[in-house]
């Protein structure tokens, strides 16, 4: 976890624990002082120390546990990025109330979400994805988890219907795929929000953890006019459904006799993560052509920029996030630089350029935007 670079005090990112147990404090404390880009201001055992410590210290990072005494970590969080707003990762145990609670606290202005480890075995994995969440979340800006970039709908806009005006457009073979990281869960909200009840298939890969997919899928389907489910094998890819990669398994689009079918399967890491964006795209691009859409969202890191070039160059139509708009602007970055995106935008406006271009051909919708 590049143990031998030497790093100035000033390039560290300043981290806080807030755990009620002394046994993580313990643990996360020890492994954390053993990285180099990373000072350990200390820990708190509920949000009443936490508080006085943030104040006192200005952590870079906060480490929030969310079953807490006192007061509970979403309470917490929500009065934290009222009052003193700083990039906050929530470190959860396995459970599906855990698992809820920590989707709902994405939407509060949370960073990233990082599981507790199962067992001791696992620890050092968690540890490098934790240090990883961390840098990412030092790199956030202050603006953006004010919620400046978090305009959200909580409630399903009217429905629109391409087919009601223009149903020829609505091709067989259509599908639109999506790829975020950091930032990404609750942008994903807001573009599946303003999709109509008849969008040609959407296929979702959202960096996070495995036990989380599932309830992501079912709180994306509470807001959402077209149905949003997790994706399983040798499902066919239908209009008005939206299909999230299952965490730890990579998502894939193949082309079949009766359209579009997906394919989740094992396999090793691409691009540093299962599922990949990379992995989704390329299948996309050869399963659909130039009747797919990519987009590529917020994130840390390079995976999607490969993918999203591959897309643009069978055919189809390419979507970066703006800058602005983005929590972490890495992911659109790289595939910009790669000259994968035919088009960069902000988030508001991605999803309408979507349904412009399935009501509209792609050809149509390139002559009016010149």
């Amino acid at each position: 976890m590049g143990e031998n670079r030497r790093v100035s005090r000033r390039e560290q990112i300043r981290v806080l624990i807030v755990d009620d147990s002394a046994l993580v404090r313990k643990v996360l404390s020890e492994k954390l002082k053993k990285i180099p880009e990373i000072e350990l201001l200390g820990t708190a055992p509920d949000p009443y120390i936490a508080r006085n410590k943030i104040v006192y210290l200005e952590p870079d990072v906060i480490l929030l546990d969310i079953q807490m005494p006192r007061m509970d970590g979403l309470t917490f969080l929500r009065r934290l990025m009222r009052h003193f707003p700083t990039p906050v990762v929530i470190v959860s145990s396995v459970t599906p109330e855990e698992g809820r609670l920590a989707l709902e606290a994405l939407r509060f202005g949370a960073v990233d979400v990082v599981c507790k480890p199962k067992a001791t075995d696992d620890l050092d994995e968690m540890m490098l994805i934790l240090v990883e969440k961390i840098k990412a979340a030092s790199k956030v800006r202050l603006k953006d988890i004010r919620g400046g970039n978090r305009s959200l709908s909580s409630e399903p806009r009217p429905p629109i219907s391409l087919s009601d005006r223009t149903p020829s457009l609505l091709q067989s073979g259509r599908i639109i795929a999506v790829g975020a990281s950091t930032g990404g869960t609750e942008a994903i909200r807001s573009f599946l929000s303003m999709l109509p009840s008849d969008m040609p298939p959407v296929v979702i890969v959202q960096h996070m953890p495995e036990e989380f997919t599932l309830s992501f899928a079912e709180s994306l389907n509470e807001t959402s006019i077209v149905q949003v489910r997790e994706a399983e094998d040798r499902v066919w890819a239908s209009p008005g459904n939206a299909y999230i990669a299952p965490g730890n398994r990579h998502l894939l689009v193949q082309k079949g006799a009766r359209g579009l079918r997906l394919q989740v399967k094992d396999g090793p890491l691409v691009s540093g993560h299962r599922p990949s964006v990379d992995v989704l795209f390329k299948s996309t691009a050869r399963a659909a052509g130039s009747l797919a859409v990519g987009v590529l969202m917020t994130g840390m890191g390079k995976d999607g920029a490969q993918g999203l070039r591959v897309m643009r160059e069978a055919g189809g139509e390419t979507i970066a996030q703006d800058e602005d708009s983005c929590l972490i602007y890495g992911m659109p970055k790289e595939g910009i630089a790669l000259d994968a995106a035919r088009i960069v935008l902000p988030l508001d406006r991605i999803a309408s350029h979507c349904i412009g271009f399935c009501k509209m051909g792609k050809e149509r919708l390139f002559r009016r935007e010149k």
